[in-house]
């Protein structure tokens, strides 16, 4: 009998089962010929994320046919999950496409109506009911960057002061409408937040427990006038599976759930990527050519006019260029590194500028910790670069000894000089602007890089000047 080793078994069982392809096994139920109530009981088993995933491989007359054997609402959750849903939308009858979107979360029917044509959103918001066309309105009504634009209308509250048996005849009774049930909110007779249950201990209550010991009046929330960055952190920093928003007034509008929370984080990184990738806002794979260049065009003039600055500046030390020619040959390594260490710091800086409760002294340590990395950084590299350039020119460029490592002495120079202030630039700048009430990502990689690259070319080509030309008179070419 043959044995296998502990590695062999060990290695077999890391190998991962293929997971079936639920693709292919939607689209054969879908085009089967089998009884409408047949396809909607195999259905039942997926989610309705792959459905929506298998849309597109489908004929309209197909989807319709699966529209209708599902229901408006287990389509209108197969839309949320839609990338392009005005495709589909616009295959529909308008009545129909408003039964979807009514059956919708608010924050969903919003995120669909807002990808349509303004004439064809406007169409369906009037064929629904007044009471989707309110909670609609009422998340339009706060603008992009606001939370209340991110919240649903889908949660439970009940009144202060009623009983328990009470508190669970209004969950069953607004169940039906809300499924957001994990967290029961409780409000004053005048509409105001009091505090809110887990269902939890709302279904493990007793007839003789008191609804006030439930209550937990401390629960965390939002204003829906506070924009995504004042509050992303707080959002983040609770495990809860929704979060309220209220109006200034105390009251309950909204919540966001941890699904909500997720998208927040994820378009704020989205934005923030954009920013630092010197954009005017996040691209899509599938945007037309002349969108994307809108996007990108703003930044470049502005980069350009910078690094005309920067080819202004090295024509003012033309007398270092023409009498040590051999610079030159090094200026992209320090224009390089400082700009990679700004890089990295304007990084490390957006992340942390996140907290909101950041103070000053707090900012003002992350500056000069950073400028004290850059430097350290700058020694150690500069010290490399004095060794290893000087060799270079000595032996390889044929280069008197003196001249050779005077050159790279301050090319070492110019690497911890230029090193540092490239930290301390990109840690502050950012602070600047988040002073001045702008995104910090808007000192973005290519911005933080070209003002770098003129720090350079003035530490280095200043350097060159004042030590090589001026002290130790060097004119080789």
């Amino acid at each position: 009998m043959e044995f296998k080793d502990e590695k062999e078994i060990r290695h077999e069982s890391e190998i991962m089962p293929e997971k079936p392809d639920y693709a292919k096994e939607l689209e054969a139920i879908i085009k089967s010929d089998a009884s409408d109530a047949q396809i909607r009981e195999q259905l039942e088993d997926y989610h309705e994320n792959d459905i929506a995933d298998v849309l597109e491989e489908l004929t309209s007359e197909e989807r319709k046919k699966l529209y209708r054997i599902l229901g408006k609402e287990t389509v209108s959750e197969i839309f949320t999950y839609l990338e392009d849903v005005e495709t589909y939308i616009n295959e529909l009858d308008s009545e129909v496409a408003a039964d979807i979107i009514e059956s919708m979360d608010a924050d969903d029917a919003v995120d669909v109506l807002d990808e349509l044509e303004e004439e064809k959103s406007q169409e369906l918001i009037e064929l629904l009911d007044e009471e989707s066309r309110h909670d609609i309105d009422l998340i339009h009504s706060y603008d992009e960057d606001e939370i209340g634009s991110y919240m649903t209308t889908n949660f439970i509250v009940i009144k202060r002061g009623v009983a328990v048996r009470q508190a669970m005849k209004a969950l069953v009774d607004q169940a039906a409408e809300n499924d957001n049930i994990g967290t029961v909110y409780v409000e004053e007779s005048d509409g105001t937040f009091y505090g809110a249950i887990d269902l939890k201990d709302l279904i493990i209550a007793r007839d003789y427990t008191q609804l006030e010991d439930l209550i937990s009046t401390s629960y965390p929330y939002v204003y829906a006038k506070e924009t995504v960055e004042q509050c992303i952190e707080d959002l983040k920093d609770y495990s809860e599976d929704s979060i309220l928003v209220l109006d200034n007034d105390n009251r309950i509008l909204g919540v966001i759930t941890a699904q909500d929370l997720i998208e927040v984080v994820d378009e704020e990184m989205g934005e923030d990527y954009a920013m630092l990738g010197g954009l005017t806002a996040e691209e899509d794979i599938q945007e037309p050519i002349f969108q994307s260049i809108r996007k990108r065009i703003p930044w470049l003039i502005i980069l350009m006019f910078l690094g005309l600055g920067v080819s202004a500046v090295v024509g003012i030390f033309e007398k270092v260029v023409a009498e040590l020619t051999l610079v030159m040959a090094f200026q992209s390594l320090i224009l390089g590194m400082s700009g990679n260490v700004g890089t990295q710091s304007l990084a490390v800086t957006i992340r942390v500028l996140m907290d909101e409760n950041l103070s000053m002294k707090e900012k003002l340590h992350l500056v000069w910790k950073e400028t004290r990395i850059g430097f350290s950084n700058g020694v150690l590299l500069g010290i490399l670069g004095f060794g290893i350039i000087g060799v270079y020119i000595w032996l390889v460029k044929g280069k008197p000894i003196l001249f050779a490592f005077a050159v790279s002495g301050c090319i070492g120079l110019a690497l911890v000089a230029a090193m540092m202030i490239s930290g301390f630039n990109g840690a502050m700048i950012p602070i600047v602007f988040k002073k001045m009430k702008m995104d910090p990502a808007i000192a973005s990689g290519p911005l933080i890089s070209t003002i770098n690259d003129l720090v350079g070319v003035v530490v280095y080509y200043g350097l060159a000047w004042i030590f090589l030309i001026n002290i130790l008179h060097l004119n080789l070419l």
